[in-house]
């Protein structure tokens, strides 16, 4: 039986390290967003050019050309058995898109984790970050510290905070996704789809109860 995930939770909660997680223990493709954007501009497809003249223009990409990406992705022989969806949906619209998707392959959004935790925790995490300047290597100043600080261990160049995992900038994108995320959390809590993960927890723990998750729809 396929089985489709939907991913949802604030930056700095750790979701794109535990759909990574899901991906190797469950055997499910880990479909980002973010990485199809990327995958379409870099190999110049048609969405890939439509989606660059917008951006180019500092406009938002239209729902139309998202959900063309993903229906693409999803098409492929490796989502036949499911996938975890990562940054998509954002919107209730996108999620009746999917929906309508999903039904053309006899499928539904079957569990919709959302991983939550406090603010403060969250802008911890992402205040706390450094990325070497060289290569992208990331560091923590509290989780993750470089054996000398402000150097990279790999390859010694300078570590810096990048611009938007500054505190205020931090605290603007969170305010944001919640607020843009709300309706969504709604929509999959109305259908009883929604299950919500202490994010504040261990990555191990928050692994755990996000199989646990899975396997109660599993059962059910």
């Amino acid at each position: 039986m396929a089985m489709y995930i939907v991913l949802l939770g604030p930056p700095g909660v750790g979701k794109g390290t535990q759909a990574k997680i899901l991906a190797q223990k469950t055997g499910l493709p880990h479909v980002s967003s973010g990485d199809l954007f990327r995958e379409h501009l870099k190999n110049q497809t048609d969405l890939g050019r439509l989606a660059q003249s917008y951006m180019s223009k500092g406009e938002l990409v239209p729902d139309d050309v998202t959900i063309a990406m993903v229906r693409d992705r999803l098409s492929r022989p490796d989502c036949e058995s499911g996938a975890i969806l990562d940054g998509f949906p954002r919107t209730p619209v996108q999620a009746e898109a999917l929906e309508k998707m999903l039904a053309e392959f006899s499928a539904q959004v079957d569990v919709v984790p959302y991983i939550s935790a406090p603010d403060e925790v969250l802008v911890e995490r992402l205040s706390g970050r450094r990325t070497c300047r060289a290569q992208g290597h990331v560091f923590h100043v509290r989780y993750n510290p470089p054996a000398k600080e402000g150097v990279c261990d790999y390859d010694g160049s300078e570590l810096y905070q990048r611009e938007d995992d500054r505190e205020e900038t931090v605290r603007r994108r969170i305010q944001v996704y919640r607020e843009q995320t709300a309706p969504l959390v709604s929509y999959y809590r109305e259908q009883g789809k929604l299950v919500e993960i202490n994010g504040a927890q261990p990555i191990e723990q928050v692994t755990q109860d996000l199989l646990r998750a899975l396997e109660q729809v599993e059962t059910s």
